[in-house]
């Protein structure tokens, strides 16, 4: 029997992937489509006129695999930019990412404008210790052009044997003129949350969700409350600034730790019978200690629902920038042998109900993070509503995301430093604690 897995992200993963973050997944039967009308019948003898018209006549004898391929992606590409195919090869590849390994640079991009575009570099990553940014955009790979490419041929292109290098031009905002970075590939190994102790405050940072998610952060809790004495534990700081997303199963899971009862998120697709919620169960691995997120123009999708779910439980307070504002969920369909489809199935609604689709989740404390010097006026603010043919807003107001700079030095980062002091009392916000009254009724 055919399945599907659901998923919750933005852009594609450089390396042995061709979608975003992805998660072990909840596993469905695939639900039959509605039978074509006859209107749709002619319209699909029109693709097979132009198909063999095509196939005689083009100038150069054309692949049928490459028209065919080449075609689905455009119908796909027409819905929203989250939308795709999955080639067997990449369909694959994807199902060994889950598991939170992969081969390649270490970028997660998305297309935009015919040339790929960086959603984010991931920790410890080459492309990362290349200087590779969010916002970057990828216009050469050794020299070759990228317009004219699928995004999953772009991403084809950019993996290769371990230890070999490749040439990508990058157009940075601000930047004079294009400039070349020079990478070499390696095994991406993604330790999805890391941990530190602050002091007195429990540190974790999440930087995707994927099937290892909920139990980096569930050791990381064990690990900081053995580190730091009871007395002296102020809580956590968690961060998932620059997180892109993952699965939905996931981010649920994530969620839960830190709630006792309550609904964490609600999916609805186009059909009324196809709404699904999902609840906490009793249980808070925090012990109630006080909880701060960090989210700015870089969490998307799965960090955002963890944002908004503790938010609108007030069971933590988000502190930070707008957040990315992809506030839809993807299915990945198989196709027997032929690979996958990524499809956009839902919009996903927080406790409250609010839809974050092109309008991001508002911290409750804004910091803006000031940026470098070198990187002034080169990065601009992130956000769905600025990709080509997103998914608008139900209602109200589209907004452009935010900044997505984190700083490499602690005692740079303003967030962090504004989160760590609320903790200790050092500063003081009526944001923080959240009011229990104000939270949505369970």
């Amino acid at each position: 029997m055919m399945t599907r897995i659901t998923l919750v992200g933005v852009g594609v993963l450089i390396g042995a992937v061709a979608v975003a973050t992805l998660d072990g997944a909840r596993w469905m039967p695939t639900v039959a489509a509605e039978a074509a009308s006859s209107d749709t019948y002619r319209q699909l003898n029109l693709f097979g006129d132009v198909f063999e018209r095509v196939r005689s006549d083009y100038v150069e004898q054309p692949e049928d695999a490459e028209l065919i391929e080449t075609a689905i992606n455009g119908m796909l590409s027409a819905l929203d930019p989250h939308s795709s195919y999955l080639p067997p090869k990449d369909f694959r590849d994807m199902q060994v990412q889950t598991r939170g390994e992969f081969g390649g640079l270490g970028i997660e991009v998305t297309m935009e404008d015919e040339v790929v575009k960086v959603v984010s570099p991931i920790d410890d990553t080459p492309a990362q210790k290349a200087g590779i940014l969010a916002g970057d955009k990828i216009i050469q790979l050794d020299g070759e052009p990228v317009k004219g490419l699928t995004l999953s041929e772009a991403v084809e292109r950019m993996r290769g044997p371990v230890n070999s290098d490749i040439t990508v031009t990058i157009l940075r905002e601000g930047a004079d003129e294009p400039f070349d970075v020079d990478i070499t590939r390696e095994i991406i190994k993604i330790q999805s949350v890391k941990w530190r102790p602050e002091e007195d405050v429990g540190y974790i940072r999440v930087t995707q969700f994927n099937e290892r998610t909920f139990d980096g952060v569930k050791e990381a809790i064990d690990e900081l409350e053995a580190e730091i004495p009871e007395d002296r534990l102020k809580g956590f700081v968690l961060d998932l600034r620059n997180n892109p997303g993952g699965l939905l199963d996931q981010a649920i899971a994530v969620s839960d730790a830190f709630l006792e009862r309550g609904e964490i998120v609600s999916t609805r697709g186009r059909e009324d019978n196809e709404t699904q919620r999902f609840n906490a169960r009793s249980g808070d691995l925090a012990d109630g200690l006080p909880i701060i997120i960090l989210v700015n123009g870089g969490s998307a999708s799965a960090s955002e629902i963890v944002a908004g779910a503790l938010q609108d439980h007030r069971r933590a307070t988000v502190l930070g920038t707008r957040s990315f504002g992809k506030g839809s969920v993807q299915t990945i369909i198989p196709l027997g042998s032929n690979g996958a489809l990524r499809l956009t199935t839902a919009r996903y609604y927080t406790p409250a109900g609010r839809s974050i689709q092109a309008k991001g989740i508002d911290p409750d404390i804004e910091v803006i993070q000031e940026l470098p010097e070198e990187l002034a006026g080169k990065i601009k603010a992130r956000g769905e509503a600025s990709l080509r043919g997103h998914l608008e807003a139900e209602e109200g107001e589209e907004t452009s995301g935010s900044f997505a700079y984190v700083p490499a030095e602690t005692e740079d980062d303003q967030q962090l430093q504004s989160a760590l002091d609320l903790l200790r009392g050092i500063q003081v916000n009526r944001a923080f604690p959240p009011d229990p009254d104000a939270a949505v009724p369970n």
